[in-house]
């Protein structure tokens, strides 16, 4: 596989971009001019016309099953489209912590440069700005409403849900690609020893608390984890739990914070009562991702990204023990509204060709065929659901993978990822994260934390 090299100054430039947020940095739409067919459809490739386009993807930067699944699939690209070259390249700026603003961050470095990636992977928590500031092209404009709409349908159309999810202004600027809901791993072993029935998993938050405290005192390990109040796994999760307690993070309109309102209070109270009470260690992320692996902790709120890491973890333990999954739990009374983490593939390519051959690596990356792969080899939810009963795509892998049914039950009830909007957003965000696990994991006054993180957000907010 091809990759590009770049010098140690432009990753460093890379790095202080995104917090700088430059004006050049920001659209390239002027530049147009020098070659970009944007007024209308970009014409079809000629059969032997040879084109060369660059491919960024954090999941890149993910040893495993995430970096060898990417690149299979690239190759079978080249292989179907020989006059299509394809050069794949981890961010400048990723790493495993924080990738979606480190990815926009990397971006926005070599549009500094004029040295921009043809297509890129891209959260959704960062759309706002991809599509506004990054100038991230429009696919209606470049390659017509009808052939977007056209790649949504297929054999296996795109879940409704899934469809509008790279959406700016009714335009289509990112293709969804992959994503999971939160998922509640458990360990059915330790519930077995615990006296905890494995048929029967916690479906509130009420009842996590009570197995978690079970399972500590009865196996001697840690009860429960939560992936969804630290700064480094993000707010994509943070924004699920709250939502299932009626709140939100920000208004509708995206022009008020909200995570300092009531439902989103009690949210954070309810995780910070779980780490006082002994139900939930005092873990980063780094440390309970492996350790729910190895067998040490009960259970686990995650993104379904990591089955296939779980998968290993609990065959491989000694002595191997039982992975199972359900949807995540709910506060009482209340419905699980999940939302969405995960990426959508966006286009940056300026030149007509380079257009083209960048529409087609997107239309492939999410195809069925690309679909069977990503599904199977890494356990992201196929946004194309139909492949789940076909018996040519993925019905004996699912028939054999139960775990992935609570990912595509939460599907139909998916409520999206918001973005902040503003080029503060990621000051925006991390405020409000560090303000949660300080909460959390530190004893802070829920309260007075969220109001004072919120009003310091606030003036980050773009003015009307």
């Amino acid at each position: 596989m091809k990759r590009r090299r770049f010098a140690r100054g432009v990753a460093a430039a890379c790095a202080a971009a995104l917090a700088l947020t430059l004006a050049a940095c920001g659209s390239d739409d002027d530049a147009d001019a020098g070659g970009t067919s944007t007024a209308g459809v970009v014409p079809e490739l000629g059969p032997d016309q040879k084109v060369s386009i660059v491919f960024e993807s954090y999941n890149l930067a993910q040893p495993g099953p995430w970096t060898d699944t990417f690149n299979g699939l690239i190759a079978d690209f080249e292989k179907a489209h020989p006059n299509i070259s394809v050069t794949a390249q981890k961010p400048q700026t990723s790493t495993l912590k924080g990738y979606g603003s480190a990815s926009t961050a990397s971006i926005q470095a070599q549009i500094a440069t004029g040295n921009a990636p043809d297509v890129a992977q891209l959260t959704f928590g960062d759309l706002g700005y991809t599509a506004t500031a990054l100038g991230a092209k429009p696919l209606d404009d470049i390659v017509g409403r009808d052939a977007v709409q056209e790649n949504f349908a297929g054999t296996h159309p795109f879940a409704p849900t899934a469809r509008t999810l790279g959406d700016v202004d009714g335009k289509t600027y990112g293709v969804p690609f992959v994503f999971s809901t939160p998922v509640l791993y458990y360990n059915a072993d330790l519930f077995t020893q615990a006296g905890l029935d494995p048929e029967k998993p916690p479906t509130t938050w009420d009842e996590f608390k009570t197995a978690a405290l079970a399972i500590k005192a009865k196996t001697g390990k840690n009860g429960g984890y939560i992936d969804c109040f630290t700064k480094v796994s993000g707010d994509w999760c943070y924004q699920a739990v709250v939502a299932s307690n009626g709140g939100s993070v920000i208004s509708e309109d995206r022009t008020k914070l909200t995570f300092a309102e009531a439902p989103a209070v009690q949210a954070v109270e309810m995780a910070q009562d779980l780490v006082n009470s002994g139900a939930s260690p005092k873990l980063s992320q780094d440390q309970a991702y492996p350790a729910f692996a190895r067998g040490e902790i009960g259970m686990i709120v995650e993104t379904s990204a990591a089955q296939g890491t779980f998968i290993k973890g609990a065959g491989g333990a000694k002595p191997p023990w039982t992975l199972r999954a359900t949807v995540m739990p709910s506060f009482t009374g209340k419905p699980v509204v999940p939302t969405n983490s995960g990426a959508a593939l966006f286009m940056f390519a300026k030149d007509a060709a380079k257009q083209r051959a960048a529409w087609e690596l997107i239309t492939y990356l999410t195809s069925d065929a690309a679909y069977t792969q990503i599904t199977s080899k890494i356990g992201y939810l196929p946004l194309r659901t139909g492949l789940l009963d076909d018996p040519n795509g993925l019905k004996t892998w699912a028939a054999e993978n139960p775990l992935v049914q609570p990912n595509v039950d939460q599907l139909a009830k998916l409520k999206p990822w918001v973005s902040f909007p503003g080029n503060n957003y990621v000051q925006i965000r991390t405020g409000m994260l560090e303000a949660v696990e300080s909460v959390v994991y530190s004893g802070a006054d829920p309260q007075k934390t969220l109001t004072d993180a919120q009003n310091q957000a606030a003036k980050l907010l773009p003015r009307s």
